[in-house]
């Protein structure tokens, strides 16, 4: 095995919260920082062009391509489980929504870890630290920061009809939804910059590549941590990687942040022994550290993809479904970067309750003024739209585990969708709320028809079932390596992001979430991130 060198830190994964690290630490010019990635350098054309999601999700050129476990709460089906495998990892393959979630979901995170630094009021400094809002700064916002915020470049008719008809039914409209109450329906704002995504990788980690003390290896495989014992426990010693046809290890002489995200962090302390002992057991694995809540705690938002075919409005099936028509989107994109190539995956949000006992909005609606039978097959043939609907605040766990010793080989995903009465009986609740949205006068006119899942299933249980065939991932895990208080035994990490019974070395990415965001995850991924910089330079002082 052939040293790659003695750094300061090492960071594992150049993903959203990999790449804002690399770009705090490396301030320090006295600091040296290893950033190691599986993935390759983001050149890759379809990143970079909004719609090009379609060719990056399910690519093993930027996708890790996992697959969930059959799951009954899906009626067995498996589900595509897309994880960024490329610089920016998951920022360069997911939909560009900007989205913080609601104030309650940190002022939980710091009752759940005793740390009144993850309360809203103080993180909400950390998130316009990094903004660059197209509208400036203000009292919810910043500018000026690494992560820039847009509007879309396109409106369409069938969604603002939409928004109109959700007014109807009580759900009003507004302009942001990212002041710490998100209830209500407007058009996402979005990671772009002038039509052209913009990942963490362009944002964080570009500006400040050829730094002196940051050294970058893409193509590089990590297989475990090397865990020694020391006089006062436990210490993380560095990482051993494959790489170029070599194998290495790297020594950290501080501290290794490992930020492969809410599947590969957790499958990486598995490997290095950090984990559910039986588990290990079971794979041959030295226990290094019995932690039974490494891989636990696995949360998502599951979309309830509702479709419904429409007449006289304007839709992506039917623009895009000759070659003139595709040829007047390419053209429309190369002249002005607008238009259905500078599309996120959706456009319209909403956020509303499933009864009125929801303290705040556990529904999230994602509109698209188009319709498919699933990711990755062609449009239908006839004008539609698609309402997906998903439960913010899922009571069902999942879990992440190793299937074996071999780094290369996937964990299995056990996501246990739908396994729970409350979370049944919110899906129902969902489909059955779409209907009266897309009843309302607002859409009358464009004769709104249900195509999925279909006006025969209309009890709770039947509709429940029904959410089990027309649903899939939104793509937003989180929860695998939880923060939590000292007396929570299902807690990997502390509210400084440390893994227990281990020095020198912390988790930073979604994995730490105690429990999911009341939206799109990325973007508070991002703020943890620069907590944890701040923690990591505070350290050190």
């Amino acid at each position: 095995m052939e040293s790659a060198g003695k750094y300061d830190y090492i960071i594992i994964g150049a993903g959203t919260a990999g790449c804002v690290l690399a770009n705090r630490l490396t301030q320090d010019a006295d600091i040296s920082v290893l950033l190691i990635e599986a993935g390759a350098k983001d050149d890759y054309v379809w990143i970079h062009i909004p719609v090009g999601y379609l060719y990056c999700i399910d690519n093993p050129r930027t996708d890790w391509c996992y697959r969930t476990e059959a799951d009954a709460g899906l009626n067995g089906r498996s589900l595509i489980y897309p994880r960024g495998k490329v610089l920016g990892g998951s920022s360069s393959i997911n939909g560009m929504i900007y989205m913080r979630g609601q104030a309650q979901d940190y002022d939980k995170w710091a009752e759940l870890t005793g740390d009144a630094g993850w309360r809203w009021d103080a993180v909400l400094p950390l998130f316009k630290k990094t903004e660059d809002h197209y509208n400036g700064g203000n009292d919810f916002h910043g500018e000026g920061g690494e992560w820039r915020v847009e509007k879309q470049r396109l409106q369409w008719d069938i969604l603002d009809a939409f928004r109109d008809a959700a007014a109807q039914v009580g759900i009003p409209k507004t302009d942001d939804f990212n002041r710490g109450d998100n209830e209500g329906s407007g058009y996402f704002e979005v990671n772009q910059k002038r039509g052209i995504r913009w990942n963490t990788a362009k944002a964080f980690l570009k500006t400040v590549a050829r730094r002196g003390n940051l050294d970058i290896m893409t193509g590089c495989h990590v297989k475990r941590l090397r865990i020694e014992s020391t006089t006062q426990g436990k210490a993380c010693a560095g990482v051993e990687f494959t790489g170029g046809g070599r194998e290495w290890f790297a020594e950290a002489s501080r501290e290794t942040l490992l930020t492969a995200g809410a599947v590969g962090s957790p499958q990486i302390l598995q490997l290095s022994g950090i984990g559910p002992a039986p588990l290990l057991q079971q794979h041959g694995i030295p226990v290094a550290v019995d932690l039974p809540g490494v891989g636990e705690n696995l949360q998502d938002h599951l979309q309830l993809r509702m479709v419904f075919k429409i007449k006289g409005a304007k839709t992506l099936n039917v623009m895009a479904s000759n070659w003139f028509g595709k040829m007047k989107i390419g053209m429309e994109y190369a002249v002005n970067r607008s238009g259905p190539m500078s599309m996120a995956p959706s456009q319209l949000g909403a956020f509303t309750r499933s009864d009125p006992a929801q303290p705040t909005p556990n529904l999230q609606y994602h509109v698209q003024p188009l319709s498919l039978e699933k990711f990755g097959e062609p449009l239908h043939a006839f004008p539609a739209f698609t309402a997906s609907v998903c439960n913010l605040r899922p009571t069902a766990r999942g879990h992440i585990r190793i299937a074996s010793a071999d780094a290369f080989a996937a964990p299995k995903i056990t996501a246990n969708y739908l396994s729970t009465t409350e979370d049944r009986k919110v899906a129902a609740a969902a489909l059955a709320l779409t209907r009266n949205i897309v009843a309302a006068p607002a859409l009358k006119k464009y004769a709104p028809e249900e195509f999925k899942p279909g006006l025969q299933y209309r009890t709770e249980e039947e509709l429940a079932h029904a959410a089990g065939d027309i649903s899939t991932t939104i793509f937003h895990p989180v929860g695998t390596c939880k923060m939590g208080r000292g007396d929570d035994s299902a807690a990997v990490v502390n509210s400084r992001m440390q893994v227990r019974g281990v020095a020198g070395l912390r988790v930073v990415d979604a994995s730490v979430m105690p429990t999911i965001t009341s939206g799109n995850p990325n973007s508070p991924t991002i703020m943890i991130a620069e907590r944890a910089a701040q923690l990591v330079r505070g350290a050190r002082d």
